[in-house]
């Protein structure tokens, strides 16, 4: 019997391009606190994000972008754009979203989104999807 769903059961592997390394190394360890487990230059620096393996590809420049790159699902959105803007991180504001004082975004579903970028500009999100729950390995957002 052919499996219908050939890739469902494997770990998925995130991308993204970098162009200055020591300082995407710094901003993904150090500010966002995923573990760096390679660095393989001239290729990617390697991190765990929770089980996921995120590879930053380090490049001459970047890759024109349309949207975000690399997004969490977080269970209590302000307390993480909290912890995050406590780290140092700028959330982001868009012309044509009506965006709260925080800078997020409530969906015509009722999810949350909240937007800001690395230091090569790669826009980031965090998000609460009250609607549905996607079973992963958890760590606690403090509550």
């Amino acid at each position: 019997m052919e499996n219908s769903a050939p890739l469902a059961a494997y770990p998925i592997i995130a991308f993204v391009t970098i162009v200055d390394v020591e300082r995407a190394k710094s901003f993904y360890r150090d500010t966002l606190g995923l573990t760096l487990l390679n660095e393989e230059p001239p290729f990617a620096l390697v991190f765990n994000a929770n089980g996921v393996m995120v590879r930053l590809g380090m490049a001459k420049k970047l890759p024109e972008a349309h949207g975000t790159v690399l997004g969490w699902q977080v269970s209590k959105i302000e307390v993480a754009v909290e912890k995050l803007e406590a780290a140092g991180v700028r959330f982001e504001r868009f012309d044509g979203l009506t965006q709260d004082e925080k800078g997020i975004w409530v969906s015509p579903t009722g999810a949350k989104v909240g937007w800001f970028r690395d230091l090569d500009g790669n826009i980031l999100s965090i998000s609460e999807h009250p609607e549905f729950e996607i079973p992963a390995r958890s760590i606690s957002d403090g509550h």
